[in-house]
């Protein structure tokens, strides 16, 4: 007959009868001996080599409340054979002691207590291009975060939803932003005939709930600083979100308090531009976001509980501002033109492992200028608005800094999983031009565009910007940081990731429940798959990831991406994993591929609230019509919401 035996192991100094259990260790069934090795003998019950030793009969009972790490069952399967009754029945009570044993830690099991919940940190940045990092190219420096990819994980293929309310909704929601509620911006638009559409509503909707909401119902004091924008104007609100506590623009575009734009919320209190209720009256918004994050965070310590800090900058979105002295720092610097540092961020990115030395770079657009064929006033021009775009990046990526010492100094970054990425690519915005303007570029109201130049070269090596469903315009840095929950350090990861990922993946590693219905509404499931598989290495299992914004189109299936330009465009068929950077369209060596992922597309439209697409006066435009396939800053695309300074 087979019989299970259980071996228990734990801290020696835990038993009232070690000599009894060194006796015991050198014996095994059947009157077996077997002499215990050194460290069996002195640190724990009994040796862990199968088929020896029984378990210490004298302090069960005494240790089963007080259950260790290191302490585990392991079973195995023999089959003795009796010569006796007397053997017999000594087997017997064997097995019956044995019983007893698995009840005793069966209710250990129970009463010990659960591994710590993990704290979040999800830091947005805002217009960021995929080339901006240290860690991912960049000649800004960026030590802090470069430091936070050292210490975990970089995705090379992180994706997010091309503009600024949709991917906010997508990060807070796991949903594509459409079924949230956002499709566009934070306007409602209407279909033609004159009613609101479900999937631009310019809110969150109350079909969707937030990482808050989802956390906060799994014990975690949830926070968030910075940037809303999904739908204040509306009545939709981080403290009615599931925040605990908030410190808040309703949509940013500013930096300091005398900006045109500045308006503070605390905690549901409109404090203005700030100098009162604690808020400082002199402050940039970069260092007041951290700031109220760590007083946040130690609330949450004292009240001894996880946390959870949706940290949003607002940094590097236009109109681009930064303290003077960080200005200071980069002006000169990019006199040497797009063209030589987009060339020295793509052989860095080689380098690094970021991109494959079989995708090209993407060729300057035409509308945008060679470096060397401008004059030295352009330069020097070109190289002011650089400067203070590269602060913005340094700033934040200081602050970061600022945010994860005070984590040290609390004991609390071994034990927080740290996640960063941009809401969508670096902004063509302003043309090829850019802006620079205000008698004090840089400072409280002035207006500072980077512009398409620029910009071509914040999204190294890719096509195209913010707005579009091309490469520049979705993919952006992930950095996560875990030490206490990701072994690994310093790698790479290619699995295919977007923001959707988010919620599903701070569901995973809380414990929280993901609820079916909340607050008396049907909440839809989530569309996103966990990241904890690529944390490990492992593939994600999913079918196929999906964009759409005023027009622009793409559906990414495995190793296939489709994508289109607007309503009217054409859709173009990249291989991805050959050709990233979009330079062989295969759409006419492949129709089938085209039907098989069009089709896909139209399905996912229908079924989340892209279609019937809104009533909107886009100018239909070309890659050839001398934007780049990029629409004027001003003009009938503006009119209808394409663009806002708020964005």
């Amino acid at each position: 007959m087979p019989l299970s035996k259980v071996w228990l192991q734990m801290p020696r100094s835990q038993c009232r009868n070690p000599e009894g259990c060194q006796r015991v260790a050198r014996r095994g069934f059947g009157g077996r001996s077997s002499p215990a090795a050194p460290e069996q003998r002195t640190g724990y019950h009994l040796p862990t080599r199968p088929g020896w030793g029984r378990p210490c009969p004298g302090p069960l009972p005494a240790v089963a409340g007080a259950m260790t790490a290191k302490h585990f069952l392991a079973v195995s399967t023999t089959k003795p054979y009796f010569d006796s009754f007397s053997r017999s029945l000594q087997m017997m009570k064997t097995i019956y002691y044995f019983l007893a044993l698995f009840g005793v830690f069966a209710l250990s099991a129970a009463a010990a207590p659960a591994a710590p919940k993990p704290n979040i940190i999800v830091i947005l940045v805002d217009d960021m291009g995929f080339a901006d990092l240290g860690c991912y190219g960049s000649e800004i420096p960026t030590p802090n975060l470069d430091r936070l990819a050292a210490g975990g994980l970089r995705f090379t293929h992180f994706h997010n939803d091309s503009r600024c309310s949709p991917s906010r909704a997508t990060v807070l929601t796991g949903l594509y932003s459409q079924e949230a509620g956002i499709g566009v911006l934070t306007g409602q638009r209407k279909g033609p005939d004159g009613q609101p559409l479900p999937g631009y509503l310019g809110h969150l909707n109350d079909h969707c709930v937030t990482l808050a909401e989802v956390l906060h119902g799994a014990g975690y004091f949830t926070a968030m600083t910075g940037k809303w924008h999904v739908g204040q104007e509306h009545g939709v609100v981080p403290w009615n979100r599931g925040f605990d506590r908030s410190l808040n623009s309703p949509a940013g575009g500013f930096y300091f308090p005398a900006d045109q734009n500045t308006h503070l919320f605390l905690n549901g209190h409109d404090v203005g531009r700030g100098g009162q209720e604690g808020v400082p009256a002199d402050w940039y918004s970069t260092d007041l976001w951290t700031t109220y994050g760590l007083k946040f965070i130690q609330e949450a310590q004292e009240a001894k509980k996880p946390f959870f800090l949706y940290l949003a900058y607002n940094a590097p979105h236009f109109p681009l501002e930064a303290p003077a002295e960080d200005i200071a720092k980069f002006r000169g610097k990019y006199l040497a033109g797009w063209d030589k540092l987009r060339d020295e961020r793509y052989a860095r990115q080689i380098k690094q492992g970021v991109i494959d030395a079989a995708w090209p770079l993407s060729p300057r657009p035409p509308e945008v200028k060679p470096w060397d064929g401008l004059s030295p006033e352009q330069k020097d021009r070109f190289d002011h608005i650089m400067a203070i775009y590269a602060a913005c990046v340094y700033h934040m990526d200081k602050e970061v800094g600022v945010l994860v010492a005070g984590l040290v100094q609390r004991g609390l970054l071994d034990n927080t999983l740290i996640l960063f990425m941009s809401d969508n690519g670096g902004n063509y915005e302003s043309g090829p031009n850019g802006r620079l303007e205000g008698a004090n570029p840089g400072g409280p109201d002035s207006t500072v565009f980077c512009g398409q130049s620029w910009a071509t070269l914040e999204n190294t090596p890719f096509r195209r910007y913010k707005h579009f469903e091309h490469e520049g315009g979705i993919s952006s840095p992930f950095i996560v940081h875990w030490p206490a929950g990701i072994p690994a350090k310093n790698e790479l990861r290619d699995q295919q990731a977007h923001l959707i990922d988010i919620m599903t993946t701070c569901v995973e590693v809380s414990g929280a429940q993901y609820p079916s219905q909340f607050n008396g509404h049907d909440i839809h499931p989530m569309d996103g798959r966990s990241l904890v598989p690529a944390f490990a290495n492992q593939p994600i299992q999913r079918d196929a990831i999906y964009w759409e914004h005023e027009g622009n189109a793409a559906v990414l299936q495995g190793d296939w991406k489709l994508v289109r330009f607007r309503w009217n465009g054409v859709w173009e068929l990249y291989n991805i994993k050959a050709d990233r950077t979009e330079q062989h369209d295969l759409s006419a060596a492949q129709p089938e591929k085209v039907k098989q992922l069009s089709a896909m597309w139209n399905d996912w439209a229908k079924k989340d609230d892209v279609l019937p697409e809104p009533h909107l006066k886009f100018p239909l435009l070309t890659p050839n019509d001398g934007y780049g396939g990029t629409p004027p800053l001003r003009g009938p695309a503006v009119d209808a919401g394409d663009s806002t300074p708020e964005d």
